[in-house]
């Protein structure tokens, strides 16, 4: 009996679909990472969490690493870098800004990913991405509380733009290395090397001693660790064959997920930042 045309859809759409609840699972996240900082410095638990998901993903796939080669450990080092370094400053961020805030402006890395396509790989983009980058610039500045006249980030801010560009440079590799690459294998290296290098990465951003030991912490740490786990794994499956630019487009959904889980949380953004949040957004969904 054949299938209907609804079930034949959703099939050819299974990963963009897994991308969309992905998404809405990453903006939750916001609000827990915020939370987890009462009980952490940033890098040490940005470690703690992705040393987590490599045990978690690493036993789900052991079977897989004995034939690990060359170009799974560079996809994985690279892949690792740029989670350590967009998840760290994302995290850092958060210690002076809301984690509603945080979400909207690592937004941004939406429509910086066909720009850096356009860099590296010199693929042009369309000129709805200009319209996009426009509209994700003045988003921006409304949602750093400032006006045109007076452009003036804090250092929660620009730290978390950082991030955006990390987690952009993310999303081009998993897309450069996928369908070249064993999956399982990768995600184990690159979630490794996101641990390791956030924890060498704590005397570097003033974290000379490890928090007090804490429940609450290690709960936190293996919670969102299994979270990044399954994330990543995801984006890995899914990215096999979803362009970069189109899953950027997607997980442009993320932050008005993260303000949604902030303001149940109690977080309340001026209304002129909450705009700025919007035009961000849209800015990604102009591609």
């Amino acid at each position: 009996m054949s299938s209907s045309p609804l079930a034949l859809f959703l099939k050819s759409r299974t990963p963009q679909i897994a991308l969309i609840l992905m998404t809405m699972i990453w903006g939750g996240t916001f609000v827990i990472v915020h939370y987890a900082l009462n009980y952490s410095s940033p890098m040490f638990f940005v470690g703690c969490r992705f040393a987590a998901a490599t045990i978690a993903v690493g036993l789900l796939s052991y079977k897989y690493l004995k034939g690990i080669n060359l170009k799974e450990l560079i996809a994985g080092a690279l892949i690792g870098g740029m989670i350590a370094a967009g998840y760290g400053s994302q995290t850092v961020g958060m210690q002076t800004i809301s984690s509603s805030e945080s979400a909207f402006l690592t937004a941004l890395y939406v429509p910086l990913v066909p720009i850096l396509i356009w860099v590296i790989f010199r693929k042009r983009p369309h000129i709805m991405t200009w319209l996009g980058v426009l509209l994700a610039f003045i988003g921006l500045i409304f949602l750093t509380g400032n006006g045109f006249h007076h452009i003036d980030l804090n250092t929660g801010q620009i730290v978390t733009l950082v991030g955006s560009f990390a987690i952009a440079m993310e999303i081009i590799l998993i897309g450069h290395f996928a369908g070249k690459v064993n999956i399982q294998r990768v995600t184990v290296i690159q979630l490794a090397f996101a641990s390791l290098i956030s924890f060498a990465s704590m005397p570097f951003v003033g974290e000379l001693h490890i928090p007090p030991f804490s429940w609450q912490l290690v709960m936190l740490a293996v919670g969102l660790g299994l979270t990044s786990a399954l994330l990543q794994l995801t984006m890995n499956w899914a990215q096999r064959s979803v362009d970069p630019s189109q899953a950027a487009v997607i997980y442009a959904g993320e932050p008005v997920w993260a303000a949604l889980f902030g303001r149940i949380a109690g977080e309340r953004l001026p209304l002129l930042a909450l705009f700025g949040g919007l035009l961000v957004v849209l800015g990604g969904d102009h591609q």
